[in-house]
């Protein structure tokens, strides 16, 4: 029975090694800046910004790494929620609430985007910059 859990631990070990670093994923979301180049929809542009995040499959994802994106996205969704809130209360007043909701929803968005790139970035450049001082 012991030996049974031995190849069991190292059949696991093994495919924890091989795997992908499931972040890089969101690079293929800079497909979607395709649709501004070959339209009149220029604002689908700003979807290249995604294709920094391919570099995640060359970042093996260590304990370290798993945790500082944990913190990037726990901060993103708080980020969003509170400017998607925000905004939803202010443009309720101003038009309609189906546009307000709209209005909100974007700018949430964006606000989740923006917060996860830089939260990471900063993380990564700390990191960075820790090794350097080793």
């Amino acid at each position: 029975m012991w030996y049974i859990y031995i190849i069991k631990m190292k059949i696991q070990h093994i495919w924890e090694v091989s795997t992908v670093n499931k972040y890089g994923f969101l690079g293929f979301l800079s497909l979607l800046g395709l649709i501004g180049i070959f339209t009149d929809a220029r604002s689908f542009l700003s979807f290249f910004a995604f294709a920094v995040d391919f570099s995640y499959f060359a970042v093996k994802p260590d304990e370290m790494f798993l945790e500082q994106m944990r913190k990037a996205a726990a901060r993103a969704f708080f980020a969003s929620m509170g400017v998607m809130g925000a905004v939803t209360l202010f443009q309720v007043f101003r038009t309609s609430p189906g546009q307000a909701m709209v209005d909100g929803v974007l700018w949430g968005w964006a606000a989740s985007v923006a917060c996860f790139a830089l939260t990471g970035a900063y993380y990564s450049f700390k990191e960075g910059r820790g090794l350097e001082r080793a």
